[in-house]
């Protein structure tokens, strides 16, 4: 990761901002700032690439707390010396870990030796014969917004250097655990071994927004798009479909896509994508603003005459 400048201070926030409050600045720059909506502009493409790093570094509960300790620099970078993250993070964007110590529930496996040996008066060397089942162990595996909603097939490298293949099933969640059954801790006296959870951490989309299984997102449309109806591009998680503007709409208007959501999954039926419209005027139009300057409408209305008469 390139050196960057202070994470809270590029996504414009405070250090105490909760997790929505950096979910929620990084789609609003995302937005701002996305290459395929300033296109040729590298000033907009640099802005975005820095708001990508600093979600990337806050969104992580772990590299937060190391950056807030002084334990890391905002480019990621170890300031401490000694083995650095790095050295057993996977090359893969977007690929992390963090090992977490065992839970409340689970024991060392030598600590139960112990345990045992004791209550039937059995030296240490006897003791470990006994089959104990390894302990499991915590990773976490970050990955894009779209992987989590279709599915894919990601690996993540384990500090001991093993190479895991973690499949993420369609419709996955923020914060779900996946179990990979005997990827833990070594077992002993003939034990199985434990498993590897991993704990998936989905980044946020520029575009789209989760809602259970429906999928929202802004679409930019023109007057004319607005007013006379026009088939246009929308974006899904999918690929993009043509859709049908109907003439006359209002800018907030929600249309739906059916099916067009998070894919089924886990014998839940797919979900549905919500595109509110948004007007955009655009670059000055001499034209357009002569029409309008005589333009005497044939049903005058008041968009805003239900907040006048509440007033």
């Amino acid at each position: 990761m390139a050196k960057l400048e202070d994470p809270y201070k590029v996504l414009g926030l405070s250090r105490d901002a909760t997790q929505e409050d950096i979910r929620s600045a990084y789609r609003k720059l995302a937005r701002q700032h996305h290459p395929d909506l300033n296109p040729g502009n590298t000033t907009s493409e640099e802005q975005f690439k820095k708001a990508s790093a600093a979600n990337e570094l806050l969104s992580d509960p772990i590299m937060r707390g190391k950056f807030d300790r002084g334990e890391i620099d905002a480019s990621g970078q170890e300031k401490a010396s000694g083995p650095s993250y790095r050295d057993y993070a996977d090359q893969g964007t977007g690929q992390r870990y963090s090992r977490a110590g065992p839970q409340a529930s689970e024991w060392d496996p030598e600590d139960l030796n112990d345990i045992f040996g004791s209550m039937f008066g059995g030296g240490g060397r006897q003791r470990s014969n006994m089959p104990l089942r390894g302990r499991d162990e915590n990773y976490t595996l970050t990955t894009e917004f779209l992987d989590a909603v279709n599915g894919a097939t990601r690996h993540l490298t384990l500090p001991d250097g093993r190479n895991l293949k973690v499949k993420i099933p369609a419709g996955t969640k923020e914060g779900q655990i996946l179990r990979l059954r005997g990827q833990g801790g070594p077992g002993q006296g003939g034990g199985p071994s434990g498993d590897a959870l991993i704990t998936v951490s989905v980044k946020p989309h520029a575009y789209f927004e989760r809602r259970g299984n429906d999928i929202h997102l802004t679409l930019p449309v023109t007057i004319a798009e607005a007013v006379l109806g026009s088939p246009v591009q929308v974006p899904t998680p999918q690929g993009p479909v043509k859709m049908k503007i109907p003439p006359n709409s209002d800018s907030g208007t929600d249309l739906r896509l059916r099916g067009r959501g998070v894919p089924e999954h886990a014998k839940q039926s797919a979900g549905n994508l919500y595109a509110k419209l948004s007007l955009v005027v655009g670059a000055q139009d001499d034209a357009l603003k002569a029409f309008l300057a005589d333009w005497k409408p044939e049903k005058p209305i008041n968009p805003r005459a239900d907040m006048e008469e509440n007033q």
